[in-house]
């Protein structure tokens, strides 16, 4: 991992962009460590931070966007094959596919809160041949809420982000969930003022 940094240090933001694509594409590299080290390096660059979190957004598009194509072209079959060979799975799959169709503008946004579900989500939706017009803008405001709050805790607390990063690794199964249920409290609570 050390080695991964000083590689970070030294080529600078064009190293930062490709690693977050990376980690958009599944690679086994994880953002909880890798977006705060990158906010921190960053600030120590003096690189505005909202260029940070845009170029970091548009990046982990392309990653997600690759994944997508994977899923796309790959992943249908895949689950048709597995629902034929076990019907078991069938009635799992296609309940499944359903759900998303049906939530998946917010699954692909709210989604990139949640570990590991955040990494799938691009094949995920598209296996289930989601629209690019709705994958596109909800996956990138998720990935720019995302980042911008793992970029700003090493942003802004550069010579503090290890302790940081730390403490949220320590406490991101509470985390997670309560920032989620915030979220959709506001949600809920915004539909229902566009309702009345």
């Amino acid at each position: 991992m050390e080695r991964l940094f000083s590689l970070l240090r030294h080529f600078g933001l064009p190293a930062m962009l490709l690693l977050i694509l990376l980690e958009y594409a599944c690679f086994p590299v994880s953002s909880e460590i890798i977006l705060p080290f990158c906010g921190a390096l960053a600030s120590n660059q003096n690189i505005s931070f909202p260029l940070l979190v845009l170029l970091s957004g548009f990046a982990g598009l392309i990653g997600t966007s690759i994944c997508y194509t994977i899923g796309y072209f790959g992943g249908t079959p895949l689950l048709t094959r597995l629902g034929k060979r076990f019907p078991s799975l069938h009635k799992g799959i296609e309940g499944s596919f359903q759900k998303f169709r049906r939530y998946g503008k917010l699954l692909v946004l709210f989604g990139r809160f949640i570990p590991l579900c955040r990494t799938y989500l691009g094949f995920a939706a598209g296996a289930m041949r989601q629209p690019l017009r709705i994958f596109l803008p909800f996956s990138f405001i998720g990935i720019l809420c995302w980042n911008c709050l793992l970029l700003g805790l090493g942003f802004f607390l550069k010579e503090n982000w290890s302790i940081v990063t730390s403490w949220y690794a320590r406490y991101k199964n509470l985390l997670i969930p309560a920032l989620l249920l915030l979220l959709l409290f506001i949600v809920t609570k915004n539909r229902t003022k566009e309702l009345a």
